[in-house]
């Protein structure tokens, strides 16, 4: 196979796109022959950089016969109709987490993609991150005892960054648990490698400015005893790049001065032209640069019968009886993980580990933490809501 190639369209050239582009730059086994938005400067610039199709809207991407491949980066209320329609156009599913923004539309995605016999996966999420990989390869293969706590804590600026009014509406899919809280979820059930049995958290709302959550504590507790400790605020005050050798989210380099500099931004500012510049094709983008370490989430602490391993950008450490140094070189494709798991159920047939039932029980995990926060107690997660 080794002139196989992953034909790719893509639904949404906004954001989400931006941070995949140099996925499909940089990866051999895809190309991006098509993609979808209601902007013309993006349309144009995806076929200028690309020499793809771009297309108005999602019907006609679902369309296009040679697109095996279709990347959900869209808003989040988007992905479930556009996912079924994809499914039942034959295409398989890559859809932006949060996959939905109820168990419903969930469990409508994956009857779509099995009545079809199409592949659904849920990503890109930090969950595919290589030092996340390899720590839970570690706790998997039993060298350090059982698994039994995790602490991750995360601050950034998310709240404070351009939105859509949506994104600042609990109800429509805003704040930083239907965005935020899906990566946190997402590592340390990778860790856990354990279904959630419970959650016990509590949500902010701090700023009557941004009327959604924009900070939460959570106690999750899973089905092996273990227990996650999750820690995050959006308010971009501190910034836990700051633990990680000041390398980014994306793996890239940082300066400290630029800490926080979304809440710094002029007053009275237009907000929808902010998030236009955000956007593919509202203004050139450079070639990808080389990163200085992968991505990650903020500061990742399990802790085993025999020893504690923390995650960085370059490396797992693991500190028990000795310590040693776990060193992970930067990857030379961005999130090359993602198109693993892809490649590996589209091409060769294997189950991938963020299928649609993983996106189905991250998302019931942020909801039971919604839930606990607003109720004030431990909130189950059975079956039924998973």
């Amino acid at each position: 196979m080794a002139d196989r190639i992953l034909r790719f369209g893509v639904i949404g050239l906004s954001r989400g796109f931006v941070l995949s582009r140099p996925m499909f730059l940089k990866d051999a086994r895809v190309r991006l022959v098509a993609a979808a938005d209601p902007r013309p400067e993006a349309r144009a610039a995806f076929e200028a950089e690309f020499g793809g199709r771009a297309y108005a809207d999602a019907a006609q991407l679902c369309a296009d016969p040679e697109v095996e491949v279709v990347y959900i980066a869209s808003p989040h209320e988007l992905h479930a109709d556009q996912a079924v329609a994809a499914a039942r156009a034959g295409k398989h599913l890559l859809v932006e987490k949060p996959m939905a923004l109820t168990l419903e539309a969930c469990r409508a995605m994956r009857a779509a993609a099995e009545a079809a016999g199409v592949a659904l996966l849920v990503g890109p999420s930090h969950g595919y991150d290589g030092p996340v990989v390899r720590a839970a390869n570690l706790i998997a293969g039993g060298r350090y005892g059982r698994l039994r706590m995790i602490t991750m804590i995360t601050y950034t600026d998310f709240l404070y960054r351009p939105r859509r009014p949506e994104e600042l509406d609990t109800a429509k899919g805003g704040g930083v648990v239907f965005s935020q809280a899906a990566h946190q979820v997402d590592v340390v059930r990778r860790l856990a490698g354990a279904p959630v049995a419970s959650v016990r958290a509590q949500a902010g709302v701090w700023d009557p400015q941004r009327p959604s959550e924009g900070a939460y504590q959570a106690l999750l507790t899973f089905a092996n005893g273990a227990t996650a400790s999750l820690t995050y605020s959006g308010y971009g005050r501190y910034e836990t790049d700051a633990l990680m050798g000041w390398i980014g989210e994306l793996g890239q380099a940082r300066a400290p001065a630029d800490a926080a500099a979304a809440q710094s931004r002029p007053a009275g500012a237009d907000e929808a032209e902010l998030k236009r510049l955000r956007a593919y094709g509202s203004r050139p983008l450079p070639e990808p640069s080389t990163p200085a370490g992968h991505e990650h989430f903020g500061f990742v602490l399990a802790s085993c019968e025999r020893a504690d391993l923390r995650l960085t950008p370059t490396a797992v450490e693991v500190h028990g009886e000795t310590r040693e140094t776990l060193d992970l070189p930067p990857p030379d494709v961005p999130r090359q993980g993602v198109i693993d798991e892809v490649w590996g159920a589209v091409v060769e047939g294997r189950p991938p580990v963020h299928d649609g039932a993983w996106g189905e029980a991250n998302l019931a995990v942020c909801l039971a933490l919604l839930r606990s926060s607003q109720e004030g107690r431990e909130v189950p997660v059975t079956e039924e809501t998973r």
